[in-house]
């Protein structure tokens, strides 16, 4: 910790003795140790470290910035005289501005140290799990890691915030076989704060690994029809993302999001509630303060379907005159329905179970398309055949108001809480 400050305050001194009158120093330092997993069995164990540097100046209004992965005071004061040329050659902004004074303050979660041999003991574990209960999976590839990162973001305001956070991170990428048959590769990623658990009951992944069996023999759907799509835990935070990108800076600087004037009103079906929470005891990943300084807090965007913030920062909530969040959105948490995912099923009459999507960003009108990848077709309340080659689309304002069940169950990715959502009126194509 001392180290990061002196570091920072050398390059805010650095910053201010060039010219100008404010100044941010952004700095971390990430040791990883990871086990990686090839055909099968762990084929490397490594730790690297990162370093990552970012410093901003301001002068009569106008802002650079630059960064650099090196914490020598030649290469900083470099990296000062680049920023420097930067400012000098940009446009006076009145929106461009740095985090005001807070109290100063250090934060930390998480064992900043690996425990190496559970890992060993877990990823092992793990491998002979999926190897005698879903002999037709292939692991294609599998990565146990331990991140620990010290943060620290300083600026010529008085804001001193140095945050220390440690975890275990895991990801496995699979696919099945069966014959000449083979199923579309899956994955899953997952995070928590310590090793308690095997691998194989974190999130969804066990039954992502037997779905996966399932699929090796696809069916098509045949011609166009508007339908029910259940969205599973796993894809629904994709989808959530793509909400929350109509919420930041730029669309709405630029006028561009399809909320821009929604504010405080209804924009979704009254059971949604959308929080970010990035300094949940419930999530094992998170953050403290932002990247433009400010202490973070946990907070709600859409309440009983009521957008209740939007996700700006100082700079967008300069620029557009609006209240800048709390915090800088991600760490998504939908709370559950009251209907089970086995009820929310037997409700439909034909859609799918959308357990990957595969698609584009969505358009300023939020209207959305792509392929239903390791999806389901749902038919008279059963769950029936693997798809393939199947498209949904719709649009992101029409979909929020048109929720037909949340379910009673949820899935904690250590990143997400999310349940199961049924959503109406999804344009589904076949071949």
């Amino acid at each position: 910790m001392a180290d990061s400050r002196k570091i920072s305050q050398f390059c805010i001194d650095a910053i201010l003795e060039a010219g100008h009158q404010q100044a941010e120093c952004s700095l971390s330092f990430t040791r990883k140790t990871e086990f990686t997993v090839e055909d099968g069995s762990i084929s490397l164990m490594r730790t690297t470290d990162d370093t990552g540097l970012s410093l901003t100046g301001i002068k009569d209004q106008r802002k650079g910035s630059s960064s650099i992965n090196k914490t020598d005071e030649r290469s900083m004061l470099d990296s000062v005289a680049e920023l420097t040329g930067l400012v000098d050659a940009n446009e006076p902004d009145p929106a461009n501005e740095i985090a005001e004074n807070q109290p100063q303050n250090s934060f930390t979660r998480g064992p900043e140290k690996p425990d190496v041999d559970l890992m060993y003991t877990r990823i092992k574990s793990f491998l002979k799990h999926s190897k005698e209960k879903y002999p037709t999976l292939i692991l294609e590839q599998v990565i146990l890691d331990h991140t620990a990162r010290r943060r620290s973001y300083v600026n010529s305001n008085g804001v001193d915030f140095q945050s220390v956070r440690g975890g275990y991170n895991f990801m496995a990428m699979f696919s099945s076989k069966v014959g000449t048959s083979i199923s579309s590769f899956n994955y899953v990623a997952v995070s928590t704060a310590d090793l308690s658990e095997e691998l194989c009951t974190l999130g969804g992944l066990d039954r992502l690994m037997s779905q996966s069996t399932e699929q090796t023999v696809t069916g098509n759907l045949q011609g166009s029809f508007e339908g029910d799509v259940i969205i599973t835990p796993e894809c629904l935070g994709d989808f959530i993302s793509m909400i929350a990108s109509y919420f930041y800076d730029y669309p709405l600087i630029t006028g561009t999001s399809i909320y821009k004037d929604s504010l405080d009103e209804i924009i979704a079906d009254e059971r949604l509630f959308i929080h970010s929470r990035p300094v949940s005891d419930e999530l094992a990943g998170g953050y403290f303060f932002t990247g433009d300084g400010f202490k973070s807090a946990n907070s709600t965007i859409i309440e009983n379907g009521v957008l209740k913030t939007f996700l700006l920062g100082l700079y967008g909530s300069r620029k557009t005159g609006l209240d800048k969040a709390v915090n800088s959105g991600g760490f998504y948490v939908i709370d559950p329905g009251e209907t089970s995912f086995d009820e929310m099923v037997k409700s439909v009459d034909k859609g799918i179970l959308l357990c990957r999507f595969s698609g584009g960003s969505p358009s300023s009108s939020g209207d959305f398309s792509g392929v239903a990848k390791n999806s389901y077709l749902i038919e008279n309340g059963e769950i029936k055949n693997p798809v393939s080659e199947t498209m949904i689309a719709g649009n992101m304002k029409d979909m929020l108001k048109r929720i037909k069940h949340i379910s009673s169950e949820t899935v904690n990715s250590g990143n997400s809480i999310m349940p199961w959502i049924t959503f109406s009126g999804i344009t589904i194509s076949g071949k």
